[in-house]
């Protein structure tokens, strides 16, 4: 393809797409700018299927350093592990684009975004998702659908659409949509925290924002089709995955094992994991050969699941029935325990159903922060409040070692974290760890972690403002009818067209998430779901009401005081190469943070005692007024205490306790070559005032002057 220039603006965003410039070997490649943002983004195929009926799919977006003219930091010099920023936006391109490809699509797909040139008022996730959109729809891979992202923030009560970053950092929402025409394909929200104050969205208006965005959605998809078409070849001839189903098979099953498979899919209920159908299969096979009728062991798997999928589909459509007995706005049981672990700071065990969740909180100061970068920004920043996600093989059953954090576990933690930040209250120089251990999963343990991390941080004595409560919404559609499931389990997820988690307060949402398996949900869809939702959200926080209201404190909790003194006392504090206040915490036993520009001082300790020891202490120095050193008879001796020895001299501690400097220039006539082999540290040594000015004394030896 020769190379074709398209720009389109679009909700204050001009894009250009450069098609046949670059990666011409890729089976779709585009050079995309906007602004002084490049991206080049490429589709390979590979045309070698795999045997199961799924998408191998595999999306990376990867910064490069010198896309901001940087070169890496550390020991390597060069791009290795991604960031939390990339495996993020990974995770959004791939949600955004999987579900275009047809159904049996069962081909080895690497969808790659590079940044080779950034742009700090860039969004650099839409430009991933409209760069993977373009390179994937000119493609030949068989795709007929062009998607379009927006991100709507609200700014002093106006609706913006496509804000720059630096007005997101001001946006008290941030909702990214993706969708085509009509409808839509992914979701992501937050909401963040203003002006010190928890901030939520009511139902009733968010629904409104994605209303609203969805025109927007409308307009640009359909300039996308209608401008890339022409540039669209000739699909490659891939044949999809089918394995049609054998009917006689199907009949037989439904005529002879109705009620089995039935129990199998109540069994199925309990675990995400289960061996409910080759037990069944086996049975089967048993009966099969019984009878003399030939068996072949992969149709009838193949048969049995869509046999059960239809069974399980049909119960809920025609019968509003699901497979555990609930109904269809039902939530499972829920039992909570806080503070069960006695050696930290808080802890929640929050069970919903057959999905565990043992959170924990810990506390720290403003050095626990993370320090991470962004290839927009040209310092580091810090993540003061963090939440890690782990999610081990035991709690579905699974035989294998726990690992590295892979995407799933990064998103389900981030995803829990957007949720409850927004209602917090840290404290200056404060730190907070949230960790969420999965124990058992069956559906939904990133919404378990949301309600145990709210607890949990109640019970570690953070400031939040109102509990947070989320849950996983579902969806069964057969194309002319449907149903909204509140709270799914794994069977449900697995057999369901959507995966729609709202988590926030009694007031609104603080954090959304919706992926389909359709080719887009209508908005009258997800009208009902986030309706429904709120019901069962509001269900779930007067049980975490409860807990509350019967929690006992932490015994782990550290102590702590919080107080001011007078910033310029605070280099008193410190003492001079901080002698002062390392005596401070190894006399009181404590942790002291100061703040410098403020005056403030932080004091933690296990033991209320020493705790109120070191601030009376601290409090003391702080009102004593400013030491200045006694004033010296020039030419006279005196005894001094060597403190600390280097290579430029010796200081020395004066008679008032005042350090002062003994140049090595002035230790003997012929220059001294290695001090540590005249004094140690400790020494009493004759020292004369040459000179004092203020604080600064200049000091000679005795043999220097004679």
């Amino acid at each position: 393809m020769s190379e074709t220039n398209i720009s389109i603006t679009n909700n204050l965003i001009t894009e250009n797409f450069a098609f046949g410039k670059v990666a011409k070997q890729a089976n779709g490649s585009v050079w995309y700018t906007q602004g002084n943002a490049v991206l080049i983004a490429t589709v390979v195929v590979d045309t070698e299927p795999v045997k199961e009926d799924f998408l191998p799919l595999t999306v990376q977006y990867i910064e490069k350093a010198y896309a901001a003219a940087k070169i890496p930091g550390g020991f390597i010099k060069r791009e290795s592990k991604p960031s939390d920023f990339e495996t993020l936006t990974s995770r959004i391109v791939d949600r955004s684009l999987r579900p275009l490809f047809p159904k049996g699509f069962n081909y080895p797909i690497t969808i790659t975004v590079l940044v080779v040139s950034s742009d700090a008022s860039v969004d650099m996730q839409i430009a991933a998702i409209n760069a993977a959109n373009s390179a994937l729809f000119t493609s030949n891979i068989p795709v007929s659908k062009s998607v379009g992202a927006v991100r709507v923030g609200i700014i002093d009560d106006e609706v913006l659409f496509n804000p720059s970053l630096e007005k997101q950092e001001k946006s008290k929402l941030d909702l990214l949509i993706v969708g085509s025409a009509d409808e839509v394909i992914m979701i992501e929200m937050r909401t963040l925290r203003m002006d010190e104050k928890s901030n939520v969205i009511a139902e009733e208006e968010l629904i409104g924002h994605i209303k609203s965005a969805g025109d927007a959605i409308a307009d640009i998809s359909k300039k996308y089709q209608e401008q890339f078409m022409p540039l669209k070849p000739k699909a490659l001839e891939l044949k999809l995955f089918h394995n049609s189903v054998d009917d006689e098979l199907e009949k037989y099953l439904s005529t002879h094992f109705a009620n089995d498979v039935y129990e199998a899919i109540c069994h199925m209920a309990k675990s995400e994991r289960s061996n409910a159908l080759n037990e069944l299969k086996d049975k089967i096979i048993s009966k099969l050969m019984a009878e003399n009728i030939e068996v072949d062991e992969a149709g009838l798997f193949y048969a049995l699941s869509s046999y059960k999928a239809k069974i399980s589909r049909t119960m809920i459509l025609n019968e509003g029935k699901r497979a555990d007995g609930r109904k269809l706005d039902e939530v499972r049981p829920i039992s909570i325990e806080t503070n069960l672990l006695p050696s930290v700071h808080g802890s929640c065990l929050f069970t919903r159903g057959q999905t565990q969740a043992l959170v924990t909180a810990t506390l720290g100061d403003k050095k626990d922060a993370q320090m991470y970068e962004l290839i927009t920004d040209k310092t580091p920043r810090s993540e003061n409040f963090m939440v890690h996600y782990n999610f081990p093989g035991f709690s579905v059953g699974d035989s294998k070692p726990i690992g590295p954090t892979n995407r799933r576990e990064l998103g389900h933690g981030n995803l829990a974290k957007r949720a409850l930040e927004c209602t917090m209250s840290l404290e200056a120089n404060q730190s907070v760890r949230v960790v969420s251990e999965i124990l058992e999963s069956n559906g939904s343990s990133s919404m378990a972690t949301v309600c145990g991390g709210s607890l949990a941080l109640c019970a570690a004595g953070i400031s939040v403002e109102s509990l947070v409560a989320g849950v996983a919404m579902g969806l069964v559609n057969d194309g002319k009818n449907y149903a909204v499931l509140t709270d799914i389990m794994g069977l449900e997820d697995f057999e369901g067209d959507m995966d729609f988690k709202v988590a926030g307060t009694i007031n609104g949402v603080s954090a959304m998430q919706m992926d389909i398996k359709l080719q887009g949900v209508s908005f009258d869809i997800i009208n009902d779901t986030i309706t429904k939702a709120k019901k069962g959200k509001e269900h779930i926080l007067g049980i975490m009401q409860s807990a509350l209201n019967s929690m006992q404190p932490s015994q782990a909790l550290p102590k702590t005081e919080y107080f001011d003194v007078p910033v310029a006392k605070i280099v008193d504090i410190i003492g001079r190469a901080g002698v002062t206040i390392r005596e401070i915490i190894d006399k009181f036993d404590v942790s002291i943070d100061l703040d410098r520009d403020k005056g403030g001082v932080k004091l933690s300790g296990q033991d209320a005692q020493k705790l109120q020891d070191a601030k009376a202490y601290i409090l003391n120095i702080a009102g004593a007024p400013a030491k200045e050193p006694m004033l010296f008879e020039i030419g006279k001796t005196y005894q001094g205490k060597v403190k600390k020895i280097m290579d430029f001299g010796v200081f020395v501690e004066m008679p008032d306790g005042y350090d002062a400097l003994l140049h090595v220039s002035k230790v003997d006539k012929t220059r001294v070559n290695n001090l540590t082999e005249r004094y140690k540290e400790g020494d009493i040594i004759d020292i004369v005032v040459l000179e004092q000015s203020g604080k600064k004394i200049e000091l000679a030896t005795p043999q220097f002057l004679a």
